[in-house]
């Protein structure tokens, strides 16, 4: 086993070497965030995510989804960008909000072409060794994979109660890869102890209420979720608390105290691209369709497809102060829209209207 211990600690190295801000190894047994999971679902808080559950337990058995593992490599990445001005841009009537993960390259892509690099690595070492097969496969938010309880288990920070890894000494705003692997290596075993103590902050500030009760949020309420993951009708409660977020939502990073720890990211791939860190509303909303896949390739922002894009920024349209040019700009996209985007477009049309008359 000492080779195994050797190559554990390189792996971590290697890690550091790749841009990752810690790596981690634990076994696979995720029997206790099975059940958590399982209940989750149950309560219908994944909405019509049917992905979290289609796969059955492939997402909790990683032996299933790839035979022959029996370790976790589990790393972070942090991402926050230097000069992000989270409160102010939330307070802007003029300004669109991204979340800050976004706002970059595509993480999944950028973690898992570091985390094959790291798979490279790892196997020139098995191979100089002649001991044993290597068998990888890397993970990015890219398959059936229980990150974040994996990540708990192998001390990368425990789950807060916005339900997201939070790390005493990085806070939250850092992304998670892992690989699945065969060989044998020594275990870490000091699992993050919980430091959420009584604190309430991410639940009091929620705009939605998602967070509905410690370590359990509920996708129906979540503006992420509504804004990236839903392809249909965002409820009308949900609109108008909506704000001036297009994209994601940050609200229960931003008021968590862990932080304060966080660091600013120095990869070149996560620093914002097209101005997302202060784009306005109306020069976002007037992308055509080839200008919106131009401008978000190899973004993560592709995600919620261009009728997803004209409804989440016609909202944001609706709830900002009064403006004929806003009123000019919705109706102008009235035309050739889907049902469903003009269904939002008509509400923040109707919107902007009562506001004229106050």
């Amino acid at each position: 086993m000492e080779k195994y211990s050797e190559l554990a600690s390189l792996i971590k190295t290697w890690g550091n070497q790749l841009g990752f801000q810690q790596v981690g190894i634990t076994d696979t047994d995720l029997e206790e965030h099975e059940k958590h999971l399982s209940s989750w679902l149950l309560n219908g808080y994944a909405a019509d995510m049917e992905y979290m559950s289609k796969h059955g337990e492939k997402r909790t058995k990683p032996e299933m989804l790839l035979p022959g593992t029996i370790r976790i490599i589990s790393a972070r990445m942090d991402y926050l960008n230097r000069n992000a001005q989270t409160k102010k841009t939330l307070r802007s009537k003029s300004k669109a909000y991204v979340a800050q993960y976004a706002m970059g390259r595509d993480y999944h892509k950028v973690i898992r072409a570091r985390l094959n690099q790291l798979s490279l690595r790892i196997n020139d070492y098995i191979e100089a060794q002649g001991t044993q097969d290597f068998t990888a496969r890397a993970f990015s938010d890219s398959a059936p994979v229980l990150e974040k309880g994996i990540a708990e288990k192998a001390g990368l920070g425990w789950i807060g109660k916005n339900t997201l890894i939070l790390n005493e000494n990085a806070g939250s705003w850092f992304f998670l890869g892992e690989i699945y692997t065969n060989i044998p290596l020594p275990i870490d075993k000091d699992a993050a102890v919980n430091r959420c103590g009584t604190c309430t902050a991410c639940i009091d500030v929620c705009p939605t209420k998602a967070i509905v009760a410690p370590y359990q949020l509920d996708s129906r309420k979540c503006i992420s979720y509504h804004t990236i993951e839903n392809r249909g009708v965002i409820p009308v409660s949900i609109r108008e608390k909506m704000g001036n977020r297009i994209f994601g939502c940050d609200d229960c990073q931003t008021v968590c105290p862990w932080n304060r720890y966080a660091r600013p990211t120095e990869e070149l791939d996560f620093k914002p691209r097209n101005n997302f860190d202060a784009a306005l509303l109306l020069s976002l909303f007037k992308w055509t369709k080839s200008e919106f896949l131009k401008n978000t390739e190899g973004s993560a922002i592709r995600r919620t497809g261009y009728d997803g894009w004209l409804r989440n920024i016609g909202i944001a349209l609706g709830n900002a102060d009064y403006d004929d040019r806003i009123v000019e700009a919705l109706k102008s996209k009235l035309q050739g829209a889907s049902n469903m985007v003009k269904e939002h477009l008509n509400w923040a049309i109707n919107r902007q209207v009562e506001k004229s008359s106050i």
